[in-house]
């Protein structure tokens, strides 16, 4: 008989690297700078996705109405593929975007973006009705009031998406210590927030 504890069943609730996309929805010049800590926001969903790329999890992105809004903050946007332009508040009037996602075996959706009552929580709410498991980034989703952002947030855990962290997102999907994409994760963990 062995002297190892038994081992326990992986939660469904725990997102991994084979399971799940980065949602990056409208993070865009003209609207960022209104948005309560906008640079660690900005800060976090970058190191969301250099963390996503690291572990191969795809990368999805949108803008709202461009023209107006502007486009994607550059540092952002050397990071991402081609990001749909939208006129609806929710990514589900983007046709296609997640079409191919659920046949490469992906279920959960990691949300994260601006602005959290707005465009992030519309989208949160539809991919939840299509049946998604849905997490949502906190430190890396914000609006231009609290007030806004923190009831947001309450409303999707509420509908029954999961509240989670950028630092906590990047050890889920990584799963363990001690290998090379784990180095790589721990250097984006321990850098300096802005």
């Amino acid at each position: 008989m062995s002297d190892l504890p038994p081992c326990l069943p992986r939660s469904p609730e725990r997102m991994s690297r084979g399971d799940t996309a980065v949602l990056v929805v409208d993070v865009q010049e003209k609207l960022i700078r209104l948005i309560a800590e906008g640079r660690r926001i900005v800060w976090n969903v970058r190191r969301l996705i250099d963390g996503a790329k690291i572990l191969g999890l795809p990368v999805l992105a949108t803008e709202q109405y461009p023209e107006g809004l502007g486009p994607t903050v550059p540092e952002l946007a050397e990071r991402l593929g081609s990001r749909p332009s939208k006129l609806t508040f929710s990514c589900g009037g983007c046709p296609g975007l997640f079409s191919d996602l659920p046949a490469r075996g992906i279920h959960n959706m990691l949300v994260c973006g601006i602005e959290a009552h707005v465009c992030v929580q519309q989208t949160v709410l539809d991919l939840l009705a299509d049946g998604w498991r849905v997490y949502v980034a906190a430190d890396a989703t914000g609006a231009r009031f609290d007030v806004d952002y923190r009831i947001a947030l309450q409303r999707m855990d509420s509908a029954g998406a999961t509240l989670t962290t950028t630092e906590a997102a990047l050890f889920e999907w990584c799963e363990a210590s001690g290998t090379p994409e784990f180095k790589q994760i721990s250097r984006l963990v321990r850098e300096a927030a802005p």
